[in-house]
């Protein structure tokens, strides 16, 4: 008697934004096990797998050009990605999904964004609110962010504090992303950021360094709309305008690029 085996052959794409790496596909015929997050965990594995902070699946809407559905390395389906996604952005723009500008559903709504010659813009969501505490700032921006000043981001043991106050009063299990921060002049932040769901220090973190940009405002650390963000991946620009304690048209700019394709056999 024999068994026949069914083998899943899956064209993958890994991008980078800034070193935020992540697994691309395109799931427009629905063909990807999206269910299956012990897969995708070992996917995003940097030993036993193609290794990457996320994996995206790019799949059809509705009412817009396409659906963004990230997933954390973990294999769980995540909140909003920053950098994973103007990495989607290009993805798409590489199918031929979009040309240049582009509208498209992620979890936490609709963004828009417009890119050239690898550089994406990708217009955030509004943040109307910003809890700010003795030590730090808290705030949503499409994922949630704790942020702490230090005179000193190079000597901070990321993974360890940033993975104390991750699982901490008042995130438990359900956890928040954690960003250190040093102010470098008027208008320039470095930042090192540990990521829940990747569960160690990323290279950068695209709705992190937009959440410091913003928190770095209430705080009165930059009066400045135009911020840019050094992280160890590289640099980022965050712009906004504010209105009525509102921060609005929040745009995150950065390139994103291929970094080489291959197929799955699983």
């Amino acid at each position: 008697m024999f068994t026949f085996v069914r083998i899943m052959h899956i064209q993958f794409y890994k991008y980078q934004g800034t070193g935020n790496d992540f697994i691309l596909i395109d799931n427009r015929q629905f063909k990807f096990p999206k269910n299956n997050a012990k897969f995708i965990a070992q996917l995003c594995n940097r030993r036993f797998g193609i290794g990457a902070d996320g994996l995206i699946l790019l799949e059809p809407s509705d009412k817009y050009d396409f659906t963004m559905v990230y997933y954390n390395a973990d294999g769980n389906e995540g909140s909003m990605c920053g950098n994973g996604g103007r990495c989607t952005v290009a993805f798409a723009k590489m199918l031929e999904v979009i040309h240049n500008e582009t509208t498209f559903e992620a979890t936490d709504g609709v963004h828009e964004a417009i890119i050239d010659n690898n550089v994406v813009s990708l217009k955030m969501i509004d943040v109307s609110e910003v809890e700010k505490f003795e030590d730090h700032l808290f705030l949503d921006t499409g994922s949630p962010h704790h942020i702490t000043f230090v005179d000193d981001v190079k000597n901070v043991n990321v993974k360890i504090t940033g993975r104390k106050i991750r699982y901490g009063s008042p995130y438990f299990e359900e956890g928040s992303n954690v960003n250190f921060v040093q102010k470098l002049d008027k208008n320039t932040f470095k930042v090192r950021t540990y990521e829940r769901g990747v569960e160690d220090e990323t290279l950068s973190c695209g709705t992190g360094v937009t959440a410091v940009a913003i928190a770095a405002h209430k705080a009165h650390k930059t009066e400045n709309n135009l911020v840019t963000l050094e992280t160890r991946g590289g640099n980022l620009e965050v712009s906004f305008d504010h209105d009525n304690n509102i921060y609005k048209n929040v745009f995150l700019k950065g390139k994103a690029k291929l970094v080489f394709t291959g197929e799955i056999n699983n």
